[in-house]
């Protein structure tokens, strides 16, 4: 028994390159929509990114699994012409070119929406498609910069960039919730709907929290590495083989329980400079020096043991090597012009079995099929 695909029948057109909108429509073909995704000649340049997967770009293989891929140039009147064929009977249409891009190709989204009324049309960006920001290249770590998301991550030294690309998946994340809903909207009213998502607005929604706080108290939460700037103790420790664990205390009974059976000093529970959060985070140094102390002297099997008798949250600081074998890490094996690719899977599990993904395309490989199909 498979899960279902529900977005079964529906065409999606995309002019898409790079993570965003590739992550978007990927999710839409997972769920059983038909994506074609429109390339240049060269293809999509995040194909070119590296050649990790069987000879193919990583990012490639990981986000465009499942859809067509036609070869056209919208600036070309027969293909333009096909494309408005295409999007005589698509559903949805993303485009994530560059602001204006692909309105003077006479695929503006307000254009589009009056010529097919049933069509809900998503425009990605850096920064919106207003302001002295719209015009602006946006690439996931000039938005981290820019959101300062970087100014809130890493150590003390300096500011650092999160390992993955973040900006690029909440925004396509936060697009794939709005398809979905703009899916809903046209069961009931018949109409398409416009979608506008941007890099700096996804990021901008994850952000709230420093946000907040700097208004709030006049200062940013600290750059402090491994550790959470406003709950104590919530950081990682070493052991004595060398590994790092790292533990999160969440309230008082769970603080109560660490001392007794981890630290193995009931009464350190309730020294006034750790008997409550608050005084923990403002005694930080004291405290982490006295975790520090203890888990120095024990192994991996011996934090763990302590840890799992105290029902204390905790997770070991584990290296690309150690994710890529870790028990709980599910996979699925997608089919690429390389060959096959197993990577981490979707994370939603249907409880009606597991979900089957498309192949990966070759540049153009369904070009000829889609040109005699829709008459171009």
């Amino acid at each position: 028994m498979t899960a279902p695909k529900p977005l079964q029948g529906l065409t999606v057109l995309t002019l898409e390159q790079a993570v965003a909108a590739p992550f978007l429509s990927c999710k839409l073909a997972d769920a059983g929509a038909r994506v074609i995704k429109i390339e240049r000649p060269e293809g999509d340049f995040a194909r070119g990114y590296d050649d990790y997967a069987k000879g193919m770009s990583s990012y490639f293989v990981w986000l465009n699994r499942g859809k067509e891929s036609l070869v056209a140039d919208i600036k070309k009147p027969e293909d333009a012409a096909l494309l408005h064929a295409i999007l005589a009977k698509a559903d949805v249409f993303i485009q994530n070119l560059a602001p204006g891009a692909a309105a003077r190709a006479g695929f503006g989204s307000a254009e589009l929406r009056a010529k097919y009324p049933r069509l809900v049309t998503v425009d990605i960006s850096g920064y919106g498609e207003e302001g002295e920001y719209a015009q602006m290249k946006a690439y996931d770590l000039l938005v981290q910069a820019e959101t300062a998301l970087c100014s809130v991550t890493g150590r003390a030294e300096g500011p650092g960039r999160v390992g993955a690309s973040v900006c690029d998946i909440a925004c396509g994340m936060a697009a794939y919730a709005g398809v979905l809903e703009a899916l809903l909207q046209r069961g009931i009213s018949g109409k398409g709907a416009g979608l506008a998502v941007s890099l700096f607005d996804g990021m901008a929604d994850w952000m709230n929290v420093p946000l907040l706080t700097y208004e709030g108290t006049g200062r940013a939460p600290p750059r402090i590495g491994l550790a959470h700037p406003s709950v104590a103790p919530y950081g990682a420790f070493t052991l004595a083989d060398g590994g790092q664990v790292l533990i999160s205390i969440q309230n008082e009974r769970e603080w109560v329980s660490f001392c007794r059976e981890v630290i193995r000093d009931p009464g350190f529970a309730t020294d006034e400079r750790f008997a409550s959060n608050v005084a923990r985070v403002r005694n930080r140094a004291a405290l982490d020096a006295r975790i520090a102390a203890e888990f120095a002297s024990l192994d991996r099997a011996g934090i763990t043991a302590r840890l799992n008798g105290a029902g204390t949250a905790y997770g070991f600081v584990n290296e690309v090597a150690d994710f890529s074998r870790h028990p709980a890490l599910r996979r699925v094996s997608v089919a690429t012009p390389g060959g096959e690719v197993a990577y981490a899977a979707p994370p939603v599990r249907w409880a009606e079995g597991a979900r089957d993904y498309g192949p990966v395309p070759a540049i153009g490989q369904h070009s000829a099929a889609i040109r005699a199909e829709f008459g171009g």
